[in-house]
């Protein structure tokens, strides 16, 4: 990667056009060369939290390929800036780009357990599992300053309530208690997010996420802690971290994982752009070979929106991949499995105390 162009500590290396939007702008090369030469920032990468005000918060999801009815979010966009993360698309409903926006306008819900509370509150509403996040962490930095998922979980205790959590930030140690006194009621389960056991390959992948020695220290913390973990290998990226789904697995298992998880990479909307953008600057020598196999797994194209597919993919390299998950399975996680999370208990702290008839 050019160092003169290079973006530091961002996933996406640019700005892409807003579908929604008629027209475009771009950093032009001799910009960029101007900058440089005189000494100035062409572009000062700082990160904006927005605030913004939804009218509710539990989003019911229709996806016949996620393992989730419910979900909700408190940060849209992630500074974390995976390359390949699936959510970058929702930032263009907003006004943004899908590409370093993503990265640096975060819009931050504060209301969020107000609105929580208020779901859970209703008469119609019957308990299932509410998954934080199923668009972007939940302990994403702006956690550390906003402290909204903290006050979420604070709202699902109150109210007896299952909730699910998916996140690559050890940020969730600081909630240990929360998540513990949640655990012993069975209303929690906790999904780890371990793309590879390479520093040099995270970096690159996820550049402002957790390393993978915190994660690997917060699967065993919150393990031994008796909270339910299930770790997700996803997405498997063909030649990039493909070869690594049973050391992962094994180390997950070692570190007191219940079980494991995965996708295959798939890169719709506007994402195809900003990861081939990527990797032909980051990853030049195999690039090509990345992006054909990935296609090779979806039909002939890096955009794959078919229900059913789009997520395991189809062809021989989809096949390994899925054979050597479920090796993974068997060899290291036999005897395992995850509980079923309680909404049993819900109905009872509705109005946030016990009933006793």
């Amino acid at each position: 990667m050019n160092p003169k162009s290079a973006i530091k500590g961002r996933g996406a290396q640019r700005n892409v056009h807003n579908r929604f939007f008629e027209l475009s702008h771009e950093m032009r090369d001799d910009f960029l060369e101007f900058c440089h030469k005189e000494g100035e920032q062409a572009d000062k990468n700082k990160t904006l939290y927005l605030p913004v005000f939804p009218k509710t918060i539990v989003n019911k999801v229709t996806s016949p390929d996620v393992g989730m009815l419910y979900s909700m979010n408190m940060y849209q966009g992630c500074e974390h800036g995976c390359i390949y993360c699936y959510a970058r698309n929702s930032h263009e409903f907003w006004g943004y780009s899908a590409g370093l926006d993503f990265e640096r306008r975060i819009l931050v819900k504060k209301d969020a357990p107000k609105l929580l509370e208020a779901q859970l509150k209703k008469k119609s509403w019957k308990a299932q599992p509410i998954v934080m996040s199923g668009n972007t962490d939940c302990y994403q930095p702006a956690e550390k300053q906003f402290k909204i998922t903290q006050q979420c979980l604070e709202v699902f205790l109150k109210y007896k309530h299952p909730v699910a959590i998916i996140t690559k930030n050890a940020l969730i140690l600081r909630d240990l208690e929360l998540v513990k006194a949640l655990a012993k009621d069975n209303l929690i389960v906790v999904n780890i997010s371990i793309t590879s056991l390479s520093e040099t390959t995270r970096r690159i992948l996820e550049p402002r996420t957790a390393s993978i020695k915190k994660r690997l220290e917060t699967v065993k913390t919150l393990s031994e802690n008796g909270i339910p973990v299930n770790v997700m290998l996803a997405p498997i990226i063909p030649s990039i971290n493909s070869h690594e789904i049973l050391p992962l697995a094994k180390s997950a298992s070692e570190h007191g994982a219940l079980s494991i998880g995965h996708t295959l990479v798939r890169l719709n909307g506007a994402i195809g752009e900003i990861f081939s953008d990527w990797i032909k600057k980051t990853l030049p020598d195999r690039a090509d070979k990345v992006l054909r196999q990935i296609e090779s797994c979806h039909g002939g194209t890096l955009n794959d929106s078919r229900h059913g597919t789009r997520m395991r993919g189809e062809g021989k390299i989809a096949e390994q991949i899925h054979n050597l998950v479920k090796l993974a399975r068997q060899k290291y996680f036999k005897d395992k499995r995850m509980p079923r999370l309680n909404g049993g208990l819900h109905e009872q702290f509705k109005d946030g105390q016990l009933k006793l008839f």
